[in-house]
């Protein structure tokens, strides 16, 4: 009889996991009763001043809601997306050599990719804050 797919192979692999499983019903449960006591047992003292809004130290004025250029949420977005390019680069220098020429010529058709849509970004003129 094949070991790997026994029924007493499958269970000692499933009681492998019940540490992870008590440890998140205690954090879970932890974490519940905390926020129960904490909201049952602390202070109910409402005044007009801890339920205005804090930032910083500094006194609110005017509105929230005011709108501002949506270049600042593009470069954000556009910093995401390089960055998270540049986090592929590490598995690949780090097998450079098991890689070989193959990893090799790929990385660099990656690497133009990039740049290709860096080079369109720069033409459509997302990076200029002055309009």
């Amino acid at each position: 009889m094949n070991t790997f797919n026994s029924p007493i192979m499958e269970e000692s692999n499933l009681t492998q996991y019940l540490p992870i499983a008590i440890m998140f019903v205690v954090a879970t449960g932890f974490i519940g009763t905390t926020m129960i006591a904490t909201h049952a047992l602390g202070p109910k003292r409402k005044t007009k001043i801890k339920l205005e809004s804090f930032e910083s130290g500094i006194e609110p004025r005017g509105n929230a809601r005011i709108p501002f250029n949506i270049k600042y949420f593009l470069v954000a977005i556009l910093f995401v997306l390089f960055d998270v390019e540049v986090i592929f680069m590490y598995p690949w220098a780090v097998n450079f050599r098991e890689l070989g020429l193959a990893g090799f010529m790929e990385m660099v058709l990656f690497i133009a990719t990039l740049l290709i849509g860096f080079f369109y970004i720069i033409k459509k003129g997302a990076l200029n804050w002055e309009e």
